[in-house]
């Protein structure tokens, strides 16, 4: 990452300016984020769910989690998250301290000059507090992607990822070579503010992370020594597999002189367990939904409760439940503690799925308490 002046810590230790290593706060052994997806629920709105959001991020940043990211969806009725930059531009007005970010901006869908243009926004919103993360896949179907990108030639966007890549982070550190097609072109705001006359250099610029579910992201993040965020939620098969490649292709870069991982977890702690599994069902009903061509609101557990599954539906929702840590706040410290050891993630980035939004968040206060984060 040309430009970057991040500083070169310690797993656990938060370097100023830096925003990619975690600080462990209470008694985790690896710092805790979140992951929200706006989910909207059966008689819910997405007003309903954006205003879910905020409260879980403030809930977060009061008990002491690392992060708040939200992620790029299309066409799911249940999923209010199309547009990350607007949404973490309201965030960032209702927020003080936690980091805020794209987990991720799919890249591919987008010229990388936007994305720079609303990330440096972002970052002069909440000087400090951005974090860039970048996938490659179009994050919905087929049909979707070739609308947002008007155009039929969807393989181009995802095996043109690197060179996409490296055109943002260019934009980014505004640092086109002399001769470039693109050096006269700015990113605004961004660091060409600097040069002007009266100009004041930022003190920070968007960190960039890959995402990704598979080895091609993992890879790619080790040689440019890039942070890495794996999808365990809907990948779990994949990542350790991933993990072990990003280590092993690991390059040091400005950014970072050892690897950092972060992956995403599916997870939602309750004050027993039936509630627990009550609450995890529905997002497995909606999964099924949606991998089945059917994609919705997400179902209230009442609904998830009197589906009548086939067998071959009822392998796939116990498949999916089997990846997802949830029962009581114990239990799911445990199920935490035992994939951060498995894994050796770095950090762990929690997901919680359910019909309202009570739930979450009191899945996360429950966490939070299991975990001795802060209270205040």
């Amino acid at each position: 990452m040309a430009g970057e002046t991040a500083g070169h810590g310690t797993a656990g230790d938060e370097t100023a300016g830096d925003g990619i290593r975690g600080t462990r706060a209470g008694t985790a052994g690896v710092p805790l984020s979140v992951l929200d997806l706006v989910t909207v629920g059966q008689g819910r709105t997405a007003s309903d769910a954006l205003r879910t959001s905020v409260d879980i991020a403030r809930l977060a940043e009061r008990r002491g989690f690392h992060r708040f990211w939200v992620a790029e969806h299309h066409s799911m009725p249940g999923v209010a998250s199309s547009s990350p930059a607007v949404i973490l531009a309201h965030l960032a007005a209702h927020t003080e301290r936690i980091r805020l970010g794209s987990g991720g901006v799919m890249l591919p869908n987008h010229a990388p000059l936007v994305i720079a243009e609303q990330f440096g926004t972002l970052e002069a919103l909440a000087p400090g507090r951005v974090d860039l993360g970048l996938g490659r896949a179009p994050g919905t179907d087929g049909a979707t992607a070739a609308a947002l990108r008007r155009s039929d030639r969807l393989n181009e966007g995802a095996d043109d990822f690197p060179q996409q890549l490296a055109e943002l982070i260019r934009f980014l550190d505004d640092d086109f070579p002399d001769g470039h097609p693109y050096a006269r072109i700015h990113a605004v705001p961004g660091p060409v503010q600097a040069t002007a006359p009266g100009g004041v250099q930022s003190a920070h610029r968007p960190p960039v992370w890959l995402l990704g579910s598979s080895g091609f992201s993992a890879r790619l993040a080790g040689t440019l020594g890039l942070p890495f965020a794996f999808a365990h939620h809907f990948s779990a098969q994949n990542t350790v597999p991933a993990l072990d490649l990003y280590r092993n292709s690991f390059r040091p870069s400005a950014v970072l002189d050892a690897p950092y991982a972060l992956i995403g977890v599916s997870a939602l702690a309750a004050d027993d367990e039936r509630e627990a599994r009550r609450q995890v069902l529905t997002g497995a009903l909606s999964m099924l939904r949606l991998r089945t061509g059917r994609p919705g609101l997400v179902p209230s557990p009442e609904e998830a409760a009197a589906y009548a599954y086939s067998p071959m539906e009822q392998e796939f929702v116990d498949g999916w439940l089997a990846n997802v840590v949830h029962g009581t706040a114990d239990e799911v410290r445990t199920g935490l503690d035992d994939l951060a050891e498995r894994t050796g993630a770095d950090e762990l980035m929690i997901t919680a799925t359910a019909h309202g939004g009570e739930a979450r968040l009191r899945g996360y206060e429950l966490i939070a308490d299991a975990y001795g984060l802060p209270s205040a």
